[in-house]
């Protein structure tokens, strides 16, 4: 879908594999988890593989002198494809496969509200790659990207590569005023956003109450919520009921750092075994009488069919990104463009 809008800055008389069957190509091979580019050459004549990356018909493909591209030219292409202008067809591609998926679910029609996960993922990296660094939090030299999915599908909707050590709320509001706005531009009416609680930062509440872009968020505990708990956190008289109980308390907070009071929801929870009731707090810029407590406890604990699809697509990034490429190999110098490029790619390859 996106073939034909990346740019190429190519000679086309000296073009000999055109953009999408290259792009099949990388496809291909990460399919068959063939993540190393040098793959292409050890299977270049692999018929299979050759009849799925051509762009011809038949058996054109697998005739005398027709085999995959090489290694230099995959290379080339990552260089290609991470080109700034490109990178945004990219990511642009995804949010219409997305959209593709959602239409498809609804015969054609737009979703009414569409909710995204936005998270972030540690990967931990065994080397010096460009951009990781150590982050204090994780004990670990990682990447750090932020990652967006529609909740209703789990279909990747954007993601983006950062720095080991930037925070967690980091770059989160463009990259959330961006999606939504393209969303609801083509995927649903309504876009609403559910974070953790490495998210809710003053900026990034006010950028979207002052857009109308509703959220729900996980609150970290401090000195002040655990006082404001603590005469709630008391089981009825009597003896508990074979099944666990969960109550509610709304209430009004405003953080130090925060420039106004929000709407926060304590939730008490009742553990099977467990003396002591559990309990944690959500914000959410949503009014009580459009959804209760209990309605937002549930649209909340949502995430976690998206936090598991978040593992999967970890599955998938750690080994792309982790692993120190064998420069002895490759001949690459540590800060080489393609060798950037190749580091970075993976990003881009999911979107």
């Amino acid at each position: 879908m996106a073939g034909a809008e990346v740019g190429c800055p190519r000679r086309a008389d000296f073009v000999t594999y055109r953009l999408d069957a290259l792009l099949r190509t990388v496809l291909v091979l990460l399919g068959q988890v063939r993540r190393g580019q040098d793959d292409a050459d050890a299977l270049r004549f692999d018929p299979a593989l050759r009849l799925v990356a051509a762009d011809e018909r038949g058996t054109t493909p697998l005739e005398k002198g027709r085999h995959l591209p090489s290694q230099p030219t995959l290379s080339r292409l990552l260089d290609i494809l991470s080109d700034e202008g490109n990178r945004r067809v990219l990511r642009e591609a995804v949010a219409k496969l997305a959209g593709r998926r959602l239409r498809a679910e609804r015969r054609g029609r737009r979703q009414r509200r569409l909710t995204i996960n936005v998270d972030s993922l540690p990967i931990e990296v065994h080397g010096a790659q460009p951009g990781s660094a150590w982050n204090g939090h994780y004990h670990q030299r990682i990447y750090h990207p932020i990652i967006a999915c529609a909740a209703e599908t789990g279909g990747l909707l954007d993601a983006r590569l950062r720095p080991g050590n930037a925070h967690t709320a980091e770059g989160a509001l463009g990259f959330i005023l961006d999606l939504v706005e393209r969303a609801e531009a083509a995927l649903c009416q309504v876009a609403m956003v559910r974070i953790d609680a490495g998210f809710p930062e003053e900026t990034l509440l006010c950028g979207l109450e002052a857009r109308g872009t509703p959220y729900v968020a996980r609150l970290r505990t401090n000195k002040v919520l655990e006082r404001m708990a603590a005469p709630h956190l008391k089981r009825p008289p009597g003896w508990p009921p074979a099944e666990p109980r969960v109550w509610f308390e709304e209430m009004g907070y405003r953080a130090g750092s925060w420039t106004r009071e929000r709407r926060v929801v304590l939730v008490v929870l009742e553990r099977p075994g467990e003396l002591l009731l559990d309990h944690f707090w959500l914000v959410t810029s949503i009014r009580a009488d459009a959804m209760t407590a209990p309605d937002l406890l549930e649209h909340y604990r949502q995430r976690g069919t998206a936090e598991g699809l978040l593992g999967d697509l970890m599955d998938v990034l750690s080994p792309a990104l982790s692993i120190v490429l064998l420069i002895q190999k490759s001949g690459e110098c540590p800060n080489s463009p393609i060798r950037v490029a190749n580091s970075a790619s993976a990003t881009h390859r999911c979107k």
